[in-house]
């Protein structure tokens, strides 16, 4: 490996461990704003040296919001892949959102966006654009659920993709703010909420 290589896979180490770093003090301050200092602090380095690899603070939650949603778009991709039935993507999709914020709980701060009170409002808007991508995709999948499976949303698609997509952000914020896990009881409600999401297209003779 070349001196430049080393000094990239280095940088790039770095700035992992300064996101993690950031992630771990999120999850153990709920409430508390993060600020540079403490967060270099947190790393080992000066303020100076925590800036030659994030240009600002902003910079390093922009680095956590992309991992949110590289993380849960391309698994959602695998589950559109994966799974034919409508009904079913809804589920994975949903089980997916609630299971990677139960396993996440500092980046639930972000996904909930109390973690970015006072900062840019580019990064708040960043989360918005992240749900309402997920609602598109709800959408699609149950406008395509006529089409694959013959079946059809009770309530209009976009009243129902709302619904579901309040009822993940909701179980988010509440673990959010007393650590109520967002996956408990959630089969048994899933199934309540399935019976009747979707009903069979009639077809005129």
């Amino acid at each position: 490996m070349t001196q430049a290589a080393k000094k990239t896979e280095l940088k790039v180490s770095r700035r992992d461990q300064i996101l993690q770093a950031l992630v771990l003090m999120l999850e153990n301050n709920p409430g508390s704003r993060i600020t540079t200092s403490s967060l270099a602090k947190e790393v080992g380095l000066s303020e100076a040296a925590l800036y030659r690899h994030f240009a600002n603070k902003a910079k390093m939650y922009e680095g956590l919001i992309e991992f949110i949603e590289d993380t849960i778009f391309s698994r959602i991709n695998r589950i559109l892949q994966d799974e034919p039935q409508a009904i079913y993507r809804c589920e994975h999709i949903l089980t997916l959102v609630l299971a990677f914020a139960d396993k996440n709980p500092g980046l639930c701060r972000i996904m909930t966006g109390e973690a970015l009170v006072g900062e840019s409002e580019r990064l708040r808007a960043r989360v918005s654009q992240f749900y309402e991508r997920l609602e598109t995709q709800l959408k699609q999948v149950l406008r395509e659920a006529e089409i694959r499976d013959q079946m059809k949303s009770l309530m209009p698609v976009s009243a129902t993709a709302q619904l579901l997509l309040t009822i993940i952000e909701g179980r988010i914020i509440q673990f959010s703010r007393n650590g109520r896990s967002p996956v408990e009881f959630w089969p048994e409600q899933w199934a309540f909420l399935a019976k009747d999401l979707l009903k069979p297209v009639l077809v005129s003779v």
